[in-house]
């Protein structure tokens, strides 16, 4: 099953365009580690650019061809954008699956979230033209009050590898929903759908400038991006130590920023679960996109009295897993999106085995496959709370336990984290999962599952996983500003001072 990756240029002002410098970065296949193409590589100059493109579409015939447009007209973009996404899924699936390394299946999935996501924001672009002018109620007669939800302006959405298109559409969809001009800089790790966004938006006659997008290193074009005085807002998805820059360098100019960060997210399991299921929540939470997840819960925190038998479950499990190419018919794991990744991961395996940590199962190359940046499926035992394992986010297939004997106990270990994205409850007494959901410090709580996400509900995190929620109506309004109006209305004099004519 091959494909053949589309040469791209960078996509400003609705059409491609040359990089300044005439840059290009490699595609690696993950799987076979051959060079399979390249994207542009985008710098300060491009950056500018779009930025003025973007800030063009704003204003362009008074802001009447995109930002003051009504909802509905934004919509049919949106809703046009979802069909044709709908019908390239097959061709969007296998890049995403080659540029990234995710198995096939889950990356159709991702491309019909991409399609919901859009046509979720369809519907909340139209809701908005009927939520404009809401009433403020007041304790004074001689005023009326209302409020108007109005773009932010020019944003920068800096996004994943994990992810590539559905995390891309997590911020374009609403931040067009709400009228914005867009400047999207997926990571140069994994970008090919993302440009091919820019053909899709090309083909459904989106007015040029409105969504640009820039493949490029970091330094060189992400970082211009967040600083850029005309952009107004940052939302970021990524590494904390990245949000970490980004928003010091947004601080500069009081630029608002969204922040969704990195995790190390608990699953507590309690005894009086069916094993089965629970082993396969459990592996589902940290070995699905192939461990590479923000939110996976990769801390195992299980009762004591069923420990042994629940993690020899979770082996057998395990050895069940389909690891190859993720083309392949099947595939349930598939490689890591780098070497850099590869080694790092290995490298945290390496760490824990150092520090007294057992490696229960994985922790290596599967044996059948020798290229390709695959790890397999790693559990470790007999961890400490000091170990780096337990402290620091891998972003790979590895899943640490930790026992425990009570609920306080269990608790205490969940939160033991500088992290506050996801965490999961196995249980069940839903009572007790009412009560671990309330003393969780977590943006996301799963009862009896891990993982499972959707558009209509919100996402983001506490902590150092970061602030803002993405997805449902806080998506939306992540991308709009609120105007308050008020107006007196009394044909009465306001009579405060003297009137001079009175004297």
């Amino acid at each position: 099953m091959s494909i053949a990756i589309p040469n791209r240029q960078l996509f400003i002002d609705g059409d491609w365009k040359v990089p300044a410098l005439g840059k290009r970065i490699p595609i690696i296949n993950p799987s076979t580690q051959q060079i399979i193409g390249d994207i542009p590589a985008a710098t300060k100059e491009d950056v500018d650019v779009a930025v003025a493109a973007a800030k063009a579409a704003l204003s362009r015939n008074k802001g009447a061809d995109w930002a003051s447009a009504s909802g509905a007209v934004r919509a049919r973009y949106l809703r046009a954008i979802a069909a044709k996404v709908t019908e390239k899924k097959p061709e969007l699936a296998k890049l995403e699956a080659i540029d990234c390394g995710k198995p096939l299946d889950e990356a159709a999935w991702d491309i019909d979230d991409v399609a919901g996501c859009f046509e979720f924001y369809a519907d909340l672009a139209e809701k908005l033209d009927s939520k404009q002018k809401a009433p403020v109620s007041l304790p004074m007669d001689t005023f009326k009050s209302y409020v108007l939800k109005e773009p932010i302006g020019v944003v920068g959405l800096i996004t994943p590898w994990n992810y590539p298109m559905l995390m891309a559409t997590w911020k374009v969809a609403p931040a067009l929903a709400a009228g914005c001009a867009a400047i999207l800089k997926p990571s140069e790790l994994a970008s090919v759908t993302c440009l091919e966004l820019g053909e899709i938006c090309k083909e459904v006659g989106l007015p040029a400038g409105v969504l640009n997008i820039l493949t490029g290193l970091g330094p060189e074009a992400g970082a211009p991006l967040a600083v850029h005085p005309d952009v107004d807002k940052i939302a970021f998805t990524g590494s904390s130590a990245t949000g970490s820059k980004i928003m010091t360098a947004a601080a500069q100019l009081v630029k608002p920023v969204s922040l969704e960060l990195g995790g190390k997210s608990p699953i507590v399991v309690f005894e009086d679960v069916d094993l089965d299921k629970a082993a396969e929540w459990t592996i589902f939470g940290c070995f699905w996109t192939n461990g590479q997840i923000c939110s996976a819960t990769s801390r195992l925190i299980v009762h004591e009295s069923i420990a042994t038998e629940f993690l020899n479950r979770i082996v057998k499990w395990i050895k069940n897993i389909k690891i190859s190419d993720p083309l392949e018919e099947g595939c349930r794991l598939g490689p890591v999106v780098s070497e850099g990744q590869y080694e790092k991961i290995l490298k945290f395996i390496s760490n824990a085995k150092s520090e007294g940590a057992t490696i229960l199962t994985g922790g290596s190359r599967p044996k059948h496959l020798n290229k390709g940046f695959f790890v397999e499926p790693t559990v470790i035992t007999d961890v400490t709370t000091s170990m780096q394992i337990w402290r620091e986010e891998v972003f790979g297939p590895v899943l640490c336990v930790k026992t425990f004997s009570t609920e306080e106990e269990a608790i205490d270990l969940a939160n033991d984290t500088v992290y506050g994205l996801g965490s999961a409850v196995i249980s069940n007494d839903l009572e007790r999962c009412e009560r671990i959901t309330k003393a969780f410090k977590a943006g996301i709580v799963w009862i009896n599952c891990s993982q499972p996400c959707f558009t209509q509900a919100p996402w983001g995190g506490i902590k150092r996983s970061g602030f803002g929620r993405e997805l449902g109506e806080w998506g939306l309004d992540n991308y709009l500003s609120v105007k308050q109006v008020t107006q007196y209305i009394s044909n009465e004099p306001w009579g405060w001072y003297h009137s001079p004519s009175k004297m």
